[in-house]
């Protein structure tokens, strides 16, 4: 993970640095105000930011607040400017922490480290939460489009056919009787019944299997069906 450190006292930057490294993050160093800021902007692999308030040109509140208007990683101010003032005027130009120099190494580390561990947890919570590619080997399902592939191949399939793979695709190595199927999928007052299932499931089957190989459908004969990973 790669931090950026804007900082013109070069010394406490290569101290933070230093430090960091024993939690395998590699660090970039700048005193450089309006280069940090358009290093930041311009790449998406900075996992967070630690300003100094005190810049040559433009001050680390500025900064703060360009930052906040398109980025939501963690912004760590390790500053020489003490005063409560500074602190809060750090934390309403959203800022997520606040250390004063000199600080005690342990907890600098402490807290950088925690404030990034719980942004990429919530970072990672969010894009699987808004998942719209499903894949599964050569299988790629796209919910946004309602489109199915195998490989670079679109498998054309009506709504009951994509719904009933979409929802093995979503639940997968889990076992479901033809019953839950069609409740899950045709509604429990659909007319019909679990037949129904079987002739979807095999009409799905002769359109995504055999063309690279792979089975994607498996038979648990006496309980149901699967959508198999292996």
């Amino acid at each position: 993970m790669k931090l950026l450190i804007i900082d013109p006292d070069k010394e406490t930057a290569q101290l933070t640095c230093d430090c960091l490294m024993s939690y395998k993050y590699i660090c970039d160093i700048t005193d450089d105000d309006a280069a940090g800021l358009d290093m930041l902007m311009n790449s998406n692999e900075y996992a967070g930011v630690i300003l100094e308030a005190k810049l040559p040109i433009r001050d680390g509140y500025y900064l703060c607040s360009k930052i906040r208007q398109k980025k939501k990683l963690p912004v760590i101010f390790i500053s020489s400017q003490n005063s409560e003032s500074d602190i809060i005027r750090a934390f309403s130009v959203g800022a997520d922490d606040y250390i004063t120099k000199p600080y005690s190494i342990s907890e600098m580390v402490a807290r950088v480290n925690g404030h990034i561990m719980r942004y990429l947890s919530l970072t990672e919570s969010v894009q699987e939460k808004n998942q719209i590619i499903i894949k599964n080997r050569g299988l790629k399902i796209n919910k946004d489009s309602h489109r199915v592939y195998i490989g670079s191949k679109e498998i054309p399939m009506p709504v009951k056919e994509y719904e009933l793979l979409l929802f093995l695709a979503e639940n997968p190595n889990i076992v479901f009787n033809k019953e839950h199927l069609f409740d899950r999928v045709w509604g429990m007052d659909a007319i019909g019944d679990s037949s129904t299932v079987t002739v979807h499931i095999q009409r799905i089957r002769e359109k995504i299997e055999g063309i690279d190989g792979n089975t994607y459908i498996e038979t648990v004969w006496g309980a149901g069906y699967r959508m198999s990973t292996e």
